[in-house]
This record gives C-alpha cells, structure tokens and sequence, in this order.
C-alpha cells in the first residue's frame, strides 16, 4: 500500500497547473471594476462619447492611468469637445469628466483626474522583478466600439526585455524620435507574446495571478521606434514598465 503522504504530494503536484489556471477568472473579475474608456465627449455628435484608448483606475481611485497618446488628442474648443472616461458602475456605463493631471511624453504615459466618486483602484506591482518566460494578461477594449464597450482579457508572455528603438545600419532609416531616443539611451520595454489591438493602448499589463499592474500596453510609441524600418510591421505586442508610471504618480499632488 502507497504512503499516504505520497498520494497527497502527487496529487497536489497534478492539480498545481489547474490551480494556476484558475486564478486568471478570478483575477479578471477583480481587475473588471478598474477598466475604463479613454475618450472625448461632444454633445452635439452622434455618438456623443468616442474612444481613443483604454485606461484604468489607480492611486485614490479618482486617478486614471493610459497612454499620452490617448489623453493628449486634439480637442475642438469650438464644439465644446471635452476629455472623458467610461466606466462601468453595477454593469452600466457611467460618463466621467476628466483633465490630465500628469504627463511623460518620454515614456507616452498621461494620468487623469476623474470626476465623481472614487473606482477600485489597481495595486502597481515591481516592475523591476518581471523576466522572460513571465506569464501575463491585459484587459481593454480592443478594436475601439466595433467589439462594443466590453473590457476584453488577453493573455500570453513576456516573450523579451527589449529596447525601445533598435539600431541600424544606416541612420536614415531611423526618424528624429527614435535618433534622440538614442541618444538618451533607449528605454527598456516588455515584448509580449501576445497580441494586441487598436484600442489597447492604455490597457493594464497585469500578473494573472496577484492582478498587480506591471506594464502598460503601448501600440504607438513603441512599434514606432522598434519596427520604424519594416515595411509590414508584425503584430507582436509591447508594454512599457510600470516603474515609469509609479515615477509618474509619485508627481501628482
């Protein structure tokens, strides 16, 4: 007859991959709550709102985290075009007022100040400690309203620890970004194994197990200056470490 403690040990062993999978579901309806749309909001248009990106509460929960490039559009002062957000509230969708608070152009990262009462705010997690091989998932809102206001969770790996911009052979084929960027010293970047849309920008690149943010998805500045020379470029996915946004709200007052 088999030990006992033998049995429990193989068991144990087997249900490990199960046990780990299971903890995505879970995560997701945590990380659910803290999802927002980035957009503008213009009463005289129809639709009123349109999305630009995807964002997600942090800090006192009155705080939105998504990219610069999402935040920063160009707003119609004449047709009284203002920066909103879209949460979800008790399974509706809740327009909130918002105005940039925060800015990195460097590392395209903007922080907003929402209106209204606080949502649950995402734990930053260390950035730092992330390595290759690392299982991890995003939420937003891919492909813009075609797919409809719904957060949309993918998963995949931190397939590489990447600069931001590439050399190459011949300068000319680098823009004037991406040759200041080098001479600054290029900014290290999570490659993902997993693919992104339009309309992720913004999204939260979480550990599927603890749902602590460790990245933010970037599908502009980053594919600018890494696959600037590409006539096709891939579909490979990039975020950029979350230790620039902890930096970025450690500012906002």
């Amino acid at each position: 007859m088999a030990d006992p403690r033998r049995r429990l040990l193989c068991a144990a062993l087997l249900s490990a991959p199960l046990l780990a999978q299971a903890d995505l579901p879970d995560t997701i309806a945590r990380i659910k709550p803290s999802i927002v749309i980035v957009g503008t909001n213009m009463r005289l248009r129809a639709p009123n709102f349109e999305l630009k990106g995807t964002g997600f509460a942090i800090g006192d929960g009155t705080l939105v985290a998504t990219n610069a490039h999402v935040a920063g559009v160009q707003l119609d002062a004449d047709r009284f075009e203002t920066l909103a957000v879209m949460a979800s509230i008790d399974g509706r969708q809740q327009m909130r007022d918002a105005r940039i608070v925060a800015v990195s152009v460097e590392h395209d990262l903007a922080i907003l100040r929402i209106q209204g009462a606080p949502l649950p705010a995402l734990p930053l997690g260390d950035s730092a400690r992330v390595r290759e091989g690392q299982a991890v998932a995003f939420t937003g809102f891919p492909i813009g309203s075609v797919l409809g206001f719904i957060p949309v969770t993918h998963r995949g790996i931190v397939s590489a620890l990447t600069p931001i911009v590439i050399p190459v052979d011949n300068i000319a084929h680098l823009s004037t970004p991406n040759r200041t960027r080098l001479a600054r010293g290029s900014l290290t970047v999570f490659q993902l194994d997993a693919t992104a849309y339009p309309g992720n920008s913004g999204s939260p690149l979480f550990d599927p197990e603890s749902g602590e943010v460790i990245g933010i998805l970037n599908m502009v500045l980053v594919k600018a200056g890494k696959e600037s020379v590409l006539a096709q470029p891939s579909a490979i996915s990039y975020a950029i470490p979350g230790v620039h946004l902890t930096a970025l709200l450690a500012t906002v007052r």
